[in-house]
């Protein structure tokens, strides 16, 4: 593999063409989606020379956890629809390229089954149910089950917009339930069928969302769980800031891959502002549009202690299973290796702000 695009273009011609959309696609015209990859290229780096890279260390922490490259791989719903192992695969893969994985609450298998194969560390994905019993139970649940983090995330009281799947009809395949959501009641682990009021999707997050979610959610899952909470869908300093006074362990730059507000600021963007608001008082991971290991270089050097990559990960999985994921986290990772030792970077360490500027 030459590039990430490659395995793209493998995995699209390999899939369904409703499931390919519900992957690919973004909120409404796509703006955002676009602009997330956009913002990356449009910074640049001011590289140093004479350095000896000889020796380079690429590992780093989250929330005390080692990874051996900072690259974790994000929630990402439905994986069964790239290949019949799902999650399961992309737990194996992850912890076998030396990473973390986020498992979905909206995941094809159920969370217990994920952790049971992980190979790695597993954070848990959270959105909270209007059901505050049944979140309470998939809390319970991903603690027990030995997830070492709760990611709640925060931007999606509704589902965007995501005129794809309303044109493709997208479901799931009468095979395929969302494992995680029969703790909300019978039926809901089916999606129904779209219509002019919205995808199949949209409908299932509406009947199950709770739309008055707030900052107080936060210690309610912390303290349930006695785990360190993340906060997923931030692209504002006061937000993060809002976040950690309420006891977030860190935030994760997001806006949804684009999936939901269209127009919405770019993450590469967002980053600067949230790691100022944050000053050192949790972890700032950020996603969206990471496809180069330069992504990677400049996103630790604004800040961020780690990325999240989603879309690339499950080219790998509909292309080759468990092993196209590995092939995907192996490239990233040779990718940022060269990336830090042309910037004349030996750790992560010493990727600062002044490594970058907006082109």
């Amino acid at each position: 593999m030459v590039n990430l695009s490659e395995i793209e273009a493998r995995a699209a011609a390999q899939m369904d063409a409703a499931a390919w959309g519900y992957y690919a696609g973004g909120a409404n015209d796509e703006v955002t989606l676009r602009e997330n990859r956009a913002a990356w290229d449009r910074l640049a780096i001011r590289f140093h020379t004479m350095v000896d890279v000889t020796a380079r260390a690429l590992g780093t922490t989250v929330l005390g956890q080692p990874i051996d490259f900072p690259v974790m791989v994000a929630p990402t719903a439905m994986q069964k629809l790239a290949h019949p192992e799902g999650e399961l695969a992309m737990a194996r893969a992850t912890g076998a390229s030396g990473t973390l994985m986020v498992v979905s609450t909206t995941a094809t298998t159920s969370l217990e089954e994920v952790r049971a194969a992980a190979t790695g560390p597993t954070w848990f994905q959270l959105y909270i149910y209007q059901d505050r019993g049944a979140t309470r139970a998939l809390l319970e649940r991903a603690r027990d089950a030995g997830y070492s983090a709760i990611v709640i995330t925060v931007d999606a009281p509704l589902l965007g917009w995501r005129e794809r799947d309303l044109k493709s009809g997208f479901t799931l395949p009468p095979h395929l339930t969302i494992a995680n959501a029969v703790a909300a009641g019978s039926g809901h682990s089916r999606l129904p069928y779209g219509d002019e009021e919205g995808s199949a999707l949209f409908k299932h997050l509406k009947a199950l969302h709770d739309t008055a979610l707030t900052p107080n959610d936060i210690e309610w899952a912390r303290d349930i769980t006695g785990l360190p909470v993340v906060v997923k869908g931030i692209v504002r300093g006061d937000d993060a800031v809002r976040a950690i006074d309420h006891g977030a362990a860190g935030v994760i730059v997001s806006n949804h891959g684009g999936r939901q507000l269209d127009s919405s600021i770019a993450t590469a963007r967002a980053l600067p502002e949230v790691v100022d608001a944050v000053s050192g008082r949790g972890e700032v991971y950020v996603d969206g549009g990471i496809r180069r290991g330069t992504d990677i270089v400049k996103a630790l050097a604004l800040g961020a202690r780690a990325v999240l990559v989603g879309r690339p990960p499950l080219w790998g999985l509909a292309a080759a299973g468990e092993d196209g994921v590995k092939e995907v986290l192996r490239h990233l990772r040779l990718e940022f290796d060269l990336a830090m030792a042309l910037t004349g970077c030996t750790s992560v360490g010493e990727l600062t702000p002044d490594l970058v500027v907006d082109a």
